[in-house]
C-alpha cells in the first residue's frame, strides 16, 4: 500500500506541476483576476481550496514539532496548493521505515 501511495502522489505531484506551469505560460492569473473573481464558481473554488489548506495544515501541525517548519509549510500550502500537499505527503511516505503502515503516515510525529 505504501509503495502504491508513493507512486500515486508522485504522479499527482508531477501532473499538478505540469498543469500549473503550462497554464501559467498561457494565461496570466493577475491579468484575469477581475473577470475570474466575478464568477461564483471561482469564489466557491477558492473557498474549497482554502478549506482544504486548513485541513491539511491542521494535520501537518500535529506532525511537525518545530514552529518554523509549520510556518514554511503553511506558506507553501497557500502559495502552491496541491503541489505542496503532494510534496508533504511524499516526504512523509518516504520517511516511513520498512513495516510502518498508514498509521505511521498519519500519526508519527517529526522531530
Amino acid at each position: 500500500m505504501i509503495n502504491f501511495l508513493r507512486i500515486l502522489f508522485s504522479v499527482l505531484f508531477v501532473w499538478m506541476c505540469y498543469v500549473v506551469i503550462t497554464t501559467s505560460l498561457n494565461s496570466n492569473l493577475f491579468n484575469n483576476w477581475n473577470y475570474l473573481g466575478g464568477i461564483p464558481w471561482m469564489r466557491a473554488t477558492l473557498w474549497d481550496f482554502y478549506t482544504n489548506v486548513t485541513v491539511i495544515f491542521i494535520w501537518l501541525c500535529c506532525k511537525e514539532n518545530k514552529l518554523y517548519m509549520k510556518i514554511i509549510w503553511l506558506i507553501l500550502l497557500v502559495t502552491l496548493g496541491s503541489i505542496a500537499s503532494c510534496a508533504y505527503v511524499l516526504i512523509q511516505l518516504f520517511k516511513l521505515k520498512p513495516g510502518e503502515g498508514l498509521k505511521g503516515l498519519f500519526s508519527k510525529q517529526n522531530g
